[in-house]
C-alpha cells in the first residue's frame, strides 16, 4: 500500500484545525490513559492501522499493562477494566457505529453514570477527532513508520 496524498503538507491549514481539537481534548479533565483507550478502540473498529499503532504505543507511555492494551478489541470479556473504562468503551463503540444504532439510551444512560455531563461532552468529541483522523488517514492510505 503506498500513501496517495500528503494530507499536511497540501492542507496544514485543515490539519491545524482537527489539531486544535485534539489540544481541546487532552486538556480536558478526562483521564489521559481513558482517552488513549477509546482513541484505540475507535481506530480498531474503523482500521486504522497507524491509529491502532499510535495509541498503543502511547497506552504503553501511559504504563497501561500489556494485557490491558491486547484486551481492548474484546473488552465486554475482559477482566481488566473498571466500569468507567467500560462505559467509555461502550460510548466509543456507539459513537462510532452511529449508523448502526443511534447511539441508544441504554448506553448514553449506563455512560452518564459514570460521567459528568461536560466529561460525556468531551468523550464525544474526542470520538468526533479520532473518528475525522481515522477516516483521514484512511482515505489517503497513511501508514505508520515501519
Amino acid at each position: 500500500m503506498y500513501q496517495r496524498i500528503n494530507y499536511g503538507k497540501v492542507a496544514p491549514e485543515a490539519v491545524n484545525a482537527i489539531s486544535t481539537l485534539d489540544d481541546y481534548v487532552e486538556m480536558s479533565e478526562l483521564e489521559p490513559a481513558l482517552q488513549e483507550l477509546v482513541r484505540l478502540r475507535a481506530s480498531q473498529i474503523n482500521g486504522c492501522v497507524l491509529c491502532v499503532d499510535m495509541h498503543t504505543r502511547a497506552l504503553k507511555k501511559h504504563a497501561v499493562s500489556e494485557r490491558k492494551i491486547h484486551s481492548v478489541v474484546v473488552w465486554h470479556e475482559s477482566p481488566f477494566f473498571n466500569e468507567r473504562e467500560r462505559a467509555a468503551l461502550a460510548w466509543a463503540e456507539a459513537v462510532t457505529l452511529i449508523s448502526e444504532g443511534h447511539v441508544p439510551d441504554d448506553v448514553y444512560e449506563q455512560t452518564r453514570q459514570h460521567f459528568s455531563e461536560k466529561e460525556l461532552v468531551d468523550l464525544t468529541f474526542l470520538l468526533a477527532d479520532i473518528n475525522a483522523w481515522n477516516r483521514i488517514a484512511l482515505s489517503f492510505r497513511q501508514l505508520p513508520d515501519a
